[in-house]
């Protein structure tokens, strides 16, 4: 018959036919309403590991594992496929040899035109390389999420015994200082009482790095806010924050948030050549979305020293993405020469999103 006198009907059943046979990466099939295999394609045989001979004519349940037979569970997707109309699934699948694989499954009840039921349609897609991605990225989040609260906690300490024993023997020294200064009227006293004073306020400083008070109360906005007065404002920044959060973030992810922010300042202090920076916070998509943007000279790719200034921001970058992604969140940088660098990252302050 020539293409010109094929009908519709027929036509659609040829190209459907070339369309099953042209597909690799999904094994596509039909079986008869007791689960029975009645055809079969490459992509089938690729995925399942049976020729068509081997496997027309025999009940699909020989895809799934020993329990899931058991179970009933073959037998049962026809079911629900059936009143359904379709029954989607993952989970484990056997190749020939009994090899198991992950897989997505989708089954289409088939009905004639008088709505009985003719059949049934599966697709499976082979996700196991998707599944050891997905377990593969989740193991390194809780190594990452373990590291970072072992290094909070060690920050905590620290920060603790500095403001509690360095910094209140150092003002006990200088109050003691000031008494006999006062007394003898000697200038070396005076001077060396303002040496105490300026290691006490570096040493304040150092604190606020390592764990800002407002952060053990679990207030991010205070936090932040401390930071930018008592350390960025201390680089010679102009500094502003923003902020509309209606809902406050759980202290999981206080932290979080600000050990982000507090990197992304650091590295516009070290490469932006800036002289102000802006910090935004506000709530967004049931997140917290969170800006830090600053006036400097941007990243220059293809510019003088561009390779060192990159490469010397690559273990920031890596850290923040890494920590925004722990919590289930986003990460983003957007700069231009000349133009300054914004960075931009989202977490979401309820249970993650599928």
């Amino acid at each position: 018959m020539l293409p010109s006198e094929q009908t519709p009907d027929h036509r659609s059943a040829v190209l459907f036919e070339l369309f099953m046979h042209s597909v690799v990466d999904y094994a596509i099939y039909l079986l008869d309403v007791e689960g029975r295999v009645i055809s079969w394609n490459p992509g089938a045989e690729r995925i399942k590991g049976y020729s068509e001979d081997e496997i027309l004519g025999r009940h699909f349940s020989v895809f799934y594992t020993e329990n899931d037979v058991a179970d009933g569970k073959p037998a049962s997707e026809l079911l629900v496929a059936a009143e359904m109309g379709s029954h989607e699934n993952e989970g484990w699948r056997v190749r020939r040899g009994g090899e198991r694989f992950w897989a997505n499954t989708v089954i289409t009840a088939l009905r004639d035109e008088q709505g009985g039921l003719a059949g049934f349609g599966k697709v499976t897609r082979d996700l196991t390389e998707h599944r050891k991605t997905l377990e593969e990225r989740t193991e390194r989040r809780q190594a990452f999420a373990h590291l970072v609260r072992a290094q909070e906690t060690e920050r905590r300490r620290i920060a603790w015994d500095v403001h509690d024993d360095s910094i209140q023997s150092m003002i006990a020294v200088s109050m003691r200082l000031q008494m006999l200064a006062a007394q003898r009227r000697d200038p070396a006293l005076k001077q060396l009482d303002e040496a105490i004073q300026g290691a006490i306020r570096r040493l304040r400083i150092l604190v606020a790095q390592l764990r800002p008070p407002a952060l053990n109360d679990e207030d991010l906005i205070a936090s932040v806010r401390d930071y930018l007065d008592e350390v960025v404002a201390g680089w010679g920044l102009e500094c502003t924050l923003r902020h509309d959060l209606a809902v406050k973030p759980p202290p999981h992810l206080v932290v979080t948030a600000f050990r982000i922010l507090q990197e992304a300042l650091v590295n516009v202090r070290k490469h932006a050549n800036a002289t102000s920076v802006a910090v935004s916070l506000t709530g967004q998509d049931g997140g917290l979305l969170v800006t830090v943007a600053d006036d400097g000279d941007g990243m220059k790719p293809d510019g003088e020293n561009a390779h060192e200034s990159l490469s010397g921001e690559h273990i920031g970058m890596a850290s923040m993405r890494e920590r925004a992604e722990a919590a289930q969140g986003w990460f983003r940088i957007s700069s231009r020469p000349g133009e300054g660098t914004s960075v931009t990252f989202w977490i979401p302050l309820g249970p993650p999103r599928g």
